[in-house]
């Protein structure tokens, strides 16, 4: 799968408090934006967690294995 650079992206991350929805820049970040969109559409995000979290900070998802060494 390739995307466009010149097409915009996004992704909604359901969450038990609601959706998020993301902008994902693929004029910027080409080859994280393909792998991100072919790894959501292929379901491998379905499911995980949010392993990782800094108050006022950060969020860290997308591990299979919910521990964020996967």
């Amino acid at each position: 799968m390739t995307i466009d650079p010149s097409k915009f992206y996004y992704a909604t991350i359901a969450t038990e408090l609601g959706d998020i929805k993301v902008q994902l820049y693929a004029d910027r970040a080409p080859m994280t934006v393909n792998n991100f969109v072919f790894l959501a559409r292929e379901g491998f995000y379905d499911n995980t967690t949010f392993h990782r979290v800094l108050q006022d900070f950060m969020a860290q998802a997308g591990d299979p294995t919910g521990t964020g060494m996967g």
